[in-house]
């Protein structure tokens, strides 16, 4: 058999033995054979000729980073690299939990009435209680219908709605009705 031949060989043992270090645990042991394959595989390229020595090394140089490369990125996809890298923390997981937190996060999806012009933020009543909100972008008027869309950390985020609020009666809106639809009894003393 001629030099080449096994130069071709030991090149491609070595490839695979470089990418295979990344996979298995060896404890560098697969990274020196690969290392001895590629240093032989040279070494007999040189001895057929030095244009083909010349050959195998420069594809040893290029393929083996590149070899590395795609095994350092399929990584993390396998199973071992699922069990030893760790997800990415999504965002509500990074935010420190508060309690003002928690209750903002709770008025999302409900709807209330801007207080003031909103260019992009103003006061918003949602349920008797004034939040602090920002639209979407969009000028809103002071006495339109708001839906509370995202809590963005403290950000209350709002867009215009046409829906009314249905378990709540706004707070201007309360005056509006009779004592004996708030079930009051307007002859009962409250003090007494």
């Amino acid at each position: 058999m001629d030099y080449l031949f096994w130069a071709t060989i030991l090149l491609s043992v070595g490839l695979i033995l470089a990418v295979l270090e990344v996979f298995v645990p060896s404890g560098g042991l697969l990274g020196f054979l690969a290392f001895v394959s590629l240093f032989s595989a040279v070494a007999l390229a040189f001895r057929h000729g030095p244009w083909s020595g010349i050959s195998v090394l420069g594809v040893a140089v290029f393929a083996v980073p590149a070899g590395l490369i795609f095994a350092l990125q399929w990584w993390p996809k396998t199973p071992m690299g699922r069990r030893i890298l760790l997800p990415l923390p999504t965002r509500d997981e990074v935010l420190p939990d508060s309690d003002k937190r928690r209750s903002l996060k709770s008025l999302v999806g409900k709807i209330g009435k801007a207080k003031s012009l909103m260019l992009p933020s103003g006061a918003v009543e949602i349920e008797g209680t004034t939040v602090d909100a920002l639209s979407e972008g969009m000028a809103i008027e002071a006495g339109s219908w708001v839906k509370i869309i995202e809590v963005r950390g403290t950000r209350v985020v709002v867009r215009p709605t046409e829906e009314r609020p249905t378990t709540a009666v706004p707070h201007d809106e309360a005056l509006d009705q009779s004592i004996e639809s708030i079930g009051l009894d307007p002859f009962e003393d409250p003090l007494a």
